[in-house]
């Protein structure tokens, strides 16, 4: 008998991103989602993790952990320690960093790996994609001796960044998204790179502004209020919606055509779609006709490996390749966008 995997799917994780929710954690969330139309993502998630998995280790044990949508912390807790106490030597588990952070407080003394699930996951301890977490999975039983420490990070009520915890994940390079960084650098040259890019917007065109302080620049140019955790919407110097869902964007979309797109980039981990910013699907995308990416140099600087990543239900091939990333009013770069990893 070989290692056994145990599995913890938090089946209300991520449901809030494509309707504009930034979370679901506790009842009020979950049920606020469920009025939106918001449908469970982590389980297929899950799955596509799983079996990526059994394609490379088909004799793999694995045990799932059962729950109820509105499970709490609690629930999530006593299902680590009970796989752990049944042998599994690794904890994978589907969810965002509220469910990294039930994960660690289990305390157990085995290595966990996170399979993305959630509307965001700052912490160190996720692979990139679902695939990729069936690929260190399957790296590890082969080898389990290899392992790395990572960080469990979280916002606080204030929107910044907080350490919860440390824990032992598989070592599996690139494949896992490296933490956000507690603390962030104010870089003033971001004023200028907003005014420049609020300059330059086309007349009779809307504008999708994604999340994040880099991008809040352009918003403040224009005299706009922005959500720092939501995408809003642009036309005319007017404010059209302020952290809209999926739905609200598709339909601004159809009253006034193909949208441009103004994107920042999640520091440290480099990633441009799917992280936080889900009310962007796949059928949004389909309709943007004008990306714009804005980094600051030092966020650049600090990528390791210096690329970019999407993680796409679909269409993510039609963002990959070699973009231009501006750094700063009057300067840019060319950075490789790749799927996951």
């Amino acid at each position: 008998m070989g290692m056994l995997i145990g599995v913890v799917v938090n089946p209300v994780a991520g449901m809030g991103g494509r309707v504009g929710l930034h979370g679901t954690d506790g009842p009020d969330a979950y049920a606020e989602a469920l009025r939106r139309g918001a449908t469970p993502v982590a389980p297929g998630r899950a799955r596509r993790a799983l079996d990526r998995l059994q394609s490379l280790a088909p004799d793999a044990e694995v045990l799932e952990a059962s729950f109820a949508a509105g499970s709490s912390a609690g629930d999530t807790i006593d299902a680590v320690r009970d796989l752990v106490a049944k042998g599994a030597g690794l904890i994978l588990f589907a969810g965002g960093d509220g469910t990294a952070r039930d994960v660690v407080s289990a305390a157990v003394a085995v290595p966990i790996l996170g399979i993305p699930a959630g509307v965001k996951m700052h912490s160190g301890v996720f692979a990139a994609t679902p695939e990729l977490a069936g690929e260190a999975a399957a790296r590890f039983l082969a080898d389990p001796s290899r392992l790395v420490d990572a960080e469990v990070v979280d916002r606080d009520p204030g929107g910044g960044v907080v350490l919860y915890g440390v824990a032992p994940v598989p070592a599996a390079g690139a494949a896992l998204q490296r933490a956000k960084a507690v603390q962030s650098i104010v870089d003033g040259s971001l004023e200028g790179l907003g005014r420049e890019v609020a300059a330059e917007l086309r007349p009779h065109k809307m504008y999708l502004l994604g999340p994040g302080t880099t991008v809040a620049h352009v918003s403040h140019a224009l005299g706009l209020p922005s959500s720092p955790l939501g995408v809003d919407v642009t036309y005319e110097g007017r404010l059209l919606a302020l952290d809209a869902s999926e739905q609200e964007l598709l339909s601004l979309i159809g009253e006034h055509g193909a949208p441009g797109l103004i994107l920042g980039v999640v520091g440290g981990q480099g990633f441009l779609l799917g992280r936080g910013n889900q009310q962007l699907s796949p059928a949004v995308l389909a309709t943007v006709d004008d990306l714009q990416i804005l980094a600051s140099a030092g966020k650049v600087a600090a990528l390791d490996p210096p690329v970019l990543r999407v993680d796409l239900d679909s269409l993510a091939e039609s963002f990959t390749g070699y973009r231009k990333v501006r750094t700063a009013r009057g300067h840019s770069t060319v950075l490789r966008i790749v799927e996951g990893a």
